[in-house]
């Protein structure tokens, strides 16, 4: 038998040695010296274990802890364990961690659908959110789509799922009639004003008083509300912003209109503030010892109220409300559309205008509970920079009155056309999109993706996913978090929001009384 794997077994094997160039003689004779050593050391050790065997190991040694572990704080029992923060990059996280998705926005809220990365379902109550997450400042909505990807559903689902919960909702402004089949079939009660309709809204009716504000701070509340409302619809109809004697007439002429009608005990009408603009020695009478001829300046601005009395929108806003706003009811729309079928829809947004104000004068009572308020089309707004103000300086009142804002819109660029870069209109609109927590994007055709990156602050794997999402699948961007939502409706809720019926030739017959709709049942919105 050949012993050349045993001798071989028993050479010790040691890498050349390296000494840096450089290296002193004295340095160089150590190393030398070392090496021999430990080349003899490791000759002697083979030495004493020839082949075939191997070295005795050692028993090993009792254990210096009980079976309970290491007592003491570094046991890591109890959860106390330590460790230091370890930095990553996300490139090396993702591989790190492949499996991880968001986890939510906890259980509590109303049920919207399915988170598409943790498999899980997606419930969302803004209230409920408020103050539990850093950056959530406000329960105010955004609601982004393109035609036909079922953002109108969601808003109609998440509005009749609120109820359950307490909540009431308000539709101030319904273009296209869409809400009334909801409301009825929530027993709540919807107002069409139109042409030739039977109903009348007032827009400068006075809210009941709250209990907790003093009548002298309430009345110039109240008055502050009216000269804004006001002044939105003059430079609504003018189209541009109202000179300072202008602003001095419109004071005027509200103040003389609400005199008259408290001294007759009755609420003011825009007609009588219209017929004191109309009237110059009136308004200059009114007008006192204040320099200038009111009268005169007021010219342009008396025909810009004369519309809202004689003309497209006679009748709608001059004559006092014959609705009466009932605060315990589950949902309240106004339907307008009847009203902007031309071309032109100044009409339309001065009908959404009034009829907000009416709306939103009874829903300044703290304790209403908390309420939803929809503002359906919204992009139709963008346009009009006073109607936008006013509609900010609302926002701003909120958290204050228990209101969450729902604003819809079919294009982010939507806010882009309120005017150019820097401009007073462009600062309003991109001020009321700072002022939603929640912005919800549902798919974006290609040409608007770069817009919409920009004014959201998306991350390229987000852009990319907006331009790819299906029907009823949105990205939700909650307080800088991002989730891929896919909304899901219940067959009866599919049959009341369905708004293609018109397109597949269908009319459904609805009942006023809606059965009740579980939350857990999952149909893809259409």
């Amino acid at each position: 038998m050949s012993h050349r794997p045993a001798r071989r077994a028993r050479r010790a094997s040691a890498s050349p040695l390296f000494t840096p160039h450089g290296t002193d003689r004295a340095s160089r004779k150590a190393a030398r010296r070392q090496l021999a050593e430990a080349s003899a050391k490791a000759r002697a050790e083979a030495t004493a274990h020839p082949a075939g065997t191997a070295p005795v190991e050692h028993e090993a040694s009792a254990p210096v802890y009980p079976p309970g572990g290491r007592p003491g704080r570094g046991s890591a029992r109890g959860n106390r364990l330590k460790l230091p923060a370890h930095r990553m990059t996300t490139a090396v996280a993702a591989g790190a961690y492949p499996f991880l998705a968001e986890g939510g926005l906890g259980a509590e809220g109303i049920y919207i659908g399915r988170d598409v990365h943790a498999e899980a379902s997606f419930v969302f109550d803004p209230f409920a959110l408020y103050g539990k997450i850093e950056g959530f400042t406000n329960p105010n909505i955004l609601l982004a789509g393109v035609i036909g990807q079922g953002k109108s559903a969601l808003a109609k689902s998440f509005a009749l799922r609120s109820v359950a919960f307490g909540y009431r909702i308000y539709v101030p402004c319904d273009p296209k009639g869409e809400w009334t089949p909801v409301a009825q079939a929530l027993g709540g009660m919807s107002v069409a004003l139109g042409p030739g309709l039977p109903g009348r809204l007032n827009p400068l009716d006075a809210a009941p008083r709250p209990e907790s504000i003093a009548e002298a701070d309430w009345d110039s509340e109240i008055r502050k509300r009216r000269l804004l409302l006001l002044g939105s619809l003059a430079r609504t109809v003018l189209g541009r912003d109202l000179m300072p004697m202008e602003h001095t007439a419109l004071d005027v002429a509200l103040d003389a209109a609400v005199t008259r009608a408290a001294d007759s005990g009755r609420a003011p009408l825009l007609g009588h503030v219209a017929a004191i603009l109309n009237n110059t020695e009136q308004l200059d009478e009114a007008a006192g010892m204040m320099s200038g001829r009111l009268g005169e300046a007021a010219r342009d601005l008396a025909h810009a109220m004369r519309r809202l009395i004689h003309g497209d929108l006679a009748g709608m806003f001059d004559a006092p409300s014959t609705v009466r706003f009932d605060p315990g009811s589950p949902m309240l729309t106004i339907d307008l559309s009847r009203l902007g079928g031309s071309g032109d829809d100044t009409a339309l947004v001065l009908a959404m205008t009034c009829a907000s104000a009416w709306m939103e004068s009874a829903l300044t009572d703290p304790r209403g509970g908390r309420r939803w308020i929809v503002y359906d089309e919204a992009w139709r707004l963008m346009r009009h920079p006073g109607l936008l103000q006013r509609m900010q300086s609302q926002w701003k009142l909120s958290r204050g009155l228990g209101i969450a804002n729902l604003m819809v819109i079919h294009r982010l660029s939507d806010l882009l056309t309120a005017g150019d870069a820097g401009s007073r209109g462009r600062a309003l609109a991109e001020g009321l999109l700072a002022d939603c927590s929640t912005r919800i994007i549902y798919r974006q055709e290609t040409d608007q993706l770069p817009p919409a990156a920009a004014l959201l602050g998306l991350t390229s794997v987000e852009t990319d996913a907006v331009s790819h999402l299906n029907r009823g699948r949105g990205l939700w961007k909650v307080a800088g978090r991002s989730f891929v939502v896919q909304h899901h409706l219940h067959p009866h809720e599919l049959a009341l929001f369905d708004t293609d019926a018109r397109m597949h030739c269908e009319i459904r017959e609805l009942p006023v009384s809606a059965p009740v709709i579980p939350m857990h049942s999952e149909v893809v919105a259409r």
